[in-house]
């Protein structure tokens, strides 16, 4: 079992002077889910190379048993070093794709040519896919097999609205993701604010926020199970 995780590269939030990039909860609990299930992991960037970490998600709030084991682990932060360039990514030597959020993918990942064609791949390849909290975002531009976007008519969830105005940012990202996936057609629902939401359509996972991570991830191996 080979599974690629595709992380951003983008580190600037805005125009505010602060640091954004990817949230360390939303690597750390998927791939230890799929490491502990034996599957081969794969890190890739846009930029390739070390991945910025959104520092807010390493301080001591937001740090879980997951982000400390890997904060820990040699090999693991050696292979977040060395992230794999996305342009060099094929579908073909992968039997999934997860994509952790943090604000960065709004800048980067759902804009990138290679991230849309690598994603529609894997659909028209009839391979599952999964996206948490702010990436499910990424879909923004992602067609389906016959043209329309790929959320269209499915059940989504990322993000919501109510969290982004709660960490005071809906007036600084590029987009918000309950709004584009609901005006690029998807069937939007959501959980409780912070608390883990998954919904699954055919090929399709994707989960709401930080604490979503590891569930969507074992909901990404069950549908791989299932062939």
């Amino acid at each position: 079992m080979k599974i690629l995780i595709v992380l951003t590269s983008h580190n600037r939030l805005g125009d505010t002077g602060r640091k954004t990039g990817f949230w360390l909860e939303e690597l750390a609990a998927p791939y230890y889910a799929f490491q502990d299930a034996g599957a081969t992991v794969t890190l890739a960037s846009p930029k390739g190379g070390q991945p910025p970490l959104d520092p807010k998600s390493n301080e001591p709030d937001f740090q879980t048993d997951l982000t400390r084991r890997f904060e820990a682990d040699a090999a693991a932060k050696a292979q977040l070093a060395q992230t794999v360039t996305l342009a060099d990514v094929r579908q073909e030597d992968f039997d999934t794709v997860f994509y952790p959020g943090g604000h960065g993918p709004l800048w980067d990942l759902a804009e990138d040519a290679h991230s849309i064609a690598l994603l529609e791949s894997f659909i028209r390849a009839g391979k599952p896919i999964a996206l948490v909290c702010h990436a499910p975002g990424v879909l923004r531009h992602v067609g389906a097999p016959d043209g329309r976007p790929l959320v269209v008519g499915k059940k989504v969830t990322g993000f919501a609205n109510s969290e982004e105005e709660a960490v005071g940012l809906t007036k600084i990202v590029p987009f918000l993701v309950e709004d584009e996936l609901r005006a690029k057609g998807g069937l939007f629902s959501k959980g409780a604010d912070w608390a883990p939401y998954v919904v699954q359509d055919g090929l399709l996972i994707t989960g709401q926020n930080p604490a979503s991570s590891g569930p969507a991830a074992r909901k990404l191996l069950e549908a791989l199970a299932k062939g």
